[in-house]
């Protein structure tokens, strides 16, 4: 069996990882992004102004992130979007939606 190749991406454009984790690691060609919330890379705080400019900031972050790597939106496959109140789904689907990922 060969050795699976993997790679740490790491940037100072977005929040460092605020656990033992990285920002996200290349496992081959499939690139593997933890979790980002809504916090301003420059504070460390989460952004003001509520659920959408939380979801805006985190989009943000994972574009950052991605770049890092060479990719963009356009090569996302699957996200995973956590709310603490889905009654804020259709507002953060609406930030969402402004996401280039074609």
């Amino acid at each position: 069996m060969s050795a699976v190749i993997r790679k740490i991406i790491h940037t100072a454009a977005a929040p460092a990882a605020i656990g033992p984790y990285s920002q996200a690691v290349l496992v081959d060609r499939t690139m593997y992004i933890s979790g980002q919330l809504g916090m301003d890379v420059a504070s460390g705080q989460l952004v003001a102004g509520g659920v959408q400019a939380q979801a805006k900031q985190a989009l943000i972050n994972m574009g950052e992130i991605l770049k890092a790597a060479g990719c963009g939106y356009e090569n996302v496959v699957k996200t995973t979007v956590l709310l603490a109140d889905i009654n804020d789904f259709n507002n953060v689907n609406d930030v969402y939606k402004q996401c280039e990922y074609e």
